[in-house]
């Protein structure tokens, strides 16, 4: 086997579950805000697509480039949503249709990591542990950069040494951020593309949260959007990564896409030619038919919203807590140890949260996550509210 598998560690869920492990819940009905997986329905213009073309292609292979279609509306929702000069997208060269950000933001690593050489990948921290795995199974280093509310939840690029960026091969930002929800600003985002010349690495941006913010005149800014506002229209070094898993409420389409930096792309092509990963013939249509509409995303929108101002007003008073600038979790401090918080949170009231400890890891003696723990308004309305009064009886009977 890959020794390199021993240096994986479990995963949050799997922690959350033996923490969970021999505790009798009251009969409550249980609500689970743990897991960042989208409850809202899924728009029917999707659904209708699936079954439009549920027999294209389904006597051929499906290529793994995706159908032109595809690539082209991709580019397409690029350039308006992230305001790109006209035609600097090329669907040719710049766009990859993926199966779920998830594999992509894997697989990317194992693509990109020259093994030649001692390799970093550096990442936020906390952080999606898709991408630590992706740097040990590529034989790199990971490197984490804290993210603390004295920095508001952002990494703290300029305490980054030069060794440390010499030896970066690869860069992953997750903004809007998971579990904080902080957006990176342009001009970090362009200091970040002018390290990455200075350096020789590249930045792999997780933007699969940026079509959930609140203020419908302010969207988050991208990663290509900062790059062409430097004249970096060939997106040199810059790829970003886009599911329609939150923007759409489609997990279960496991669809996305890659796009950036042509060279690095056909790169990553030739690697995903042998992964086996295309996308069936009837998800890219039913992608194509999401990319291209952006009520449902709109709709969606309002309906964190609305979650948000309801959740965040019956908490008010009783946790540190504060709306995020963007995406679907609550980043709480916890009165007591996150572990014991969410344990006890359980064992009382039937509610599931996930510490944030088990989203971090523990560098020079300090986990940035403990202390917190993460919560997804992603259930309805109704058991979102419902969740935040079970919680604030729990914190007043502390």
């Amino acid at each position: 086997m890959n020794p390199d598998l021993d240096k994986l560690q479990p995963y949050p869920f799997e922690r959350l579950n033996a923490l969970k492990a021999g505790t009798t819940p009251p009969d409550k009905p249980h609500i689970a805000l743990s897991i960042g997986e989208p409850k809202h329905a899924t728009p029917a213009l999707v659904a209708a697509a699936l079954q439009q073309h549920l027999d294209a292609g389904l006597a051929t292979y499906p290529l793994t480039k995706g159908m032109p279609a595809l690539r082209e509306a991709i580019c397409d929702w690029l350039t308006r949503r992230f305001a790109l000069p006209a035609g600097s997208l090329d669907p040719e060269r710049h766009a990859l249709p993926v199966s779920g950000t998830r594999e992509a933001l894997f697989a990317f690593a194992q693509a990109v990591v020259d093994r030649r050489r001692p390799a970093l990948v550096v990442s936020p921290n906390p952080f999606y542990q898709i991408y630590e795995g992706a740097a040990l199974l590529a034989g790199a280093t990971p490197h984490f950069i804290p993210c603390v509310a004295d920095n508001g939840y952002l990494p703290d690029f300029d305490a980054v040494s030069a060794e440390t960026w010499e030896a970066c091969q690869l860069l992953y930002l997750c903004s809007p951020g998971n579990p904080t929800g902080a957006v990176i600003p342009q001009p970090t985002l362009q200091r970040l593309i002018e390290l990455a010349g200075q350096h020789d690495f590249i930045i792999a941006s997780d933007e699969c949260y940026s079509e959930i913010y609140f203020d419908e005149a302010g969207p988050p800014v991208g990663l290509l959007q900062a790059a062409a506002a430097m004249g970096n229209t060939e997106y040199r070094r810059c790829v970003v990564f886009h599911s329609l898993s939150k923007r759409s409420n489609a997990p279960g389409l496991r669809s996305g896409f890659v796009a950036g930096d042509a060279e690095v792309l056909a790169g990553f092509l030739s690697y995903r030619t042998y992964h086996g990963c295309a996308l069936p013939m009837q998800h890219q249509y039913a992608s194509m038919a999401a990319w291209q509409d952006e009520q449902h995303v709109r709709d969606n929108r309002r309906l964190y919203r609305e979650k948000f101002d309801a959740v965040l007003d019956t908490l008010d008073g009783c946790l540190d807590v504060a709306r995020p600038q963007a995406g679907f979790y609550l980043w709480p401090r916890t009165p007591i140890d996150d572990e014991d918080f969410s344990r006890e949170l359980f064992a009382q009231q039937n509610v599931t949260v996930l510490p944030g400890r088990y989203l971090s890891r523990e560098v020079g003696g300090f986990n940035p996550g403990a202390g917190h723990v993460r919560m997804a308004l992603v259930a309805s309305p109704d058991e979102c509210v419902e969740a935040a009064r079970r919680i604030r009886e729990f914190v007043t009977h502390l």
